[in-house]
């Protein structure tokens, strides 16, 4: 049997040996690393018309910057934010709690097998050199290697695949972790606070654009994806990283008009659940800077799943009165 061809073969040992059980981990309790935006005003949508060129909606399902009128102050009450997007392995504490299936990236790039190193321990030397290549996609002869060391770069890898945002998870997924962690989703006036800070920023690191800064297209990374906080210039005011770039993010909302909105689209209403952020990118269009802009809104069916499509979580702040 040629194992190298033969995806049967394949699919049956990731299944034989990736069934995900909550005994398997004891959840710890999860370190709050997010950020405090503070109670206040702040610029929300623009007045931004398209021009000739951006009106030809070029990479776009609908006209640039229409959706984002008017621009118009916003009081949002404080609020925590996650700094960073939910990572694989913060997702996978929460699919070994509740049971859940996992996202289809990770039978793609191997991480379902996260937490089964007792059982690849167990897998023969020719089984692992499969996985290695043709999952994992080791870039080595593991023609050459012994057991030990088809371990050792199999476990990099899956410490690589830890801190990158969890992807191809839909609202539904998003909603969950969320509320299974404390927390929520964060509405989209809380989203694009946090991303412009309080003058409303154009980029979550100021008004002016400048490839390079965050991740959605002008580099290359293995999973498109990078690992969170990556890109130290894609960080708002208030210290929330990757908001320009890596992962769209699901917000709360329905895609809906702003109050006082000159914009008429048939997809407002509660069809389309509202996306924020870019993604990491690919070629072409998908790197426009328009989509970096922190006022930028899309929006998806909410059982979607891309490969650029992730999420983070929101808290409200508990305010205790003093006796």
């Amino acid at each position: 049997m040629n194992l190298f061809k033969n995806n049967i073969f394949i699919s049956q040992l990731l299944l034989s040996i990736s069934v995900l059980t909550a005994s398997q981990i004891t959840l710890a309790a999860m370190e709050e690393k997010m950020a405090v935006i503070a109670t206040g005003e702040f610029i929300m949508g623009s007045d931004l018309r398209p021009t000739k060129d951006e009106a030809a909606g070029v990479g776009t399902t609908k006209p640039w910057y229409m959706d984002e009128h008017p621009a118009h102050k916003v009081k949002v009450p404080d609020f925590l934010i996650d700094k960073y997007e939910i990572t694989n392995k913060e997702y996978q504490k929460f699919l070994l709690a509740v049971d859940r299936k996992p996202p289809p990236s990770w039978l793609q790039n191997g991480y379902v097998l996260n937490a089964q190193e007792d059982k690849l321990l167990k897998v023969d030397v020719e089984q692992l050199r499969v996985l290695a290549l043709k999952i994992f996609k080791i870039d080595a002869d593991t023609r050459l290697m012994d057991k030990a060391a088809l371990f050792s770069v199999i476990d990099k890898r899956l410490r690589e695949l830890d801190d990158e945002p969890v992807i191809e998870v839909n609202w539904f997924d998003g909603d969950s972790y969320c509320k299974w962690a404390g927390k929520r989703l964060p509405t989209e006036v809380e989203w694009e606070k946090a991303a412009r800070g309080v003058e409303g920023n154009e980029f979550t690191w100021g008004n002016k654009w400048a490839p390079g800064l965050s991740n959605a297209g002008e580099e290359t990374w293995n999973d498109g994806v990078a690992p969170v906080g990556s890109y130290p210039k894609d960080k708002s005011p208030y210290g929330v990283y990757d908001m320009a770039g890596n992962v769209s993010e699901w917000v709360d909302n329905w895609y809906q008009p702003y109050p006082g909105g000159d914009y008429k689209d048939d997809n407002f209403g509660e069809k389309f659940r509202v996306l924020r952020g870019a993604g990491w990118g690919r070629e072409g269009h998908y790197a426009m800077h328009q989509f970096q802009r922190a006022a930028y809104r899309f929006y998806l069916t909410p059982d979607a799943r891309f490969d650029d499509v992730g999420f983070r979580c929101a808290k409200d702040i508990e305010h205790h009165a003093s006796k």
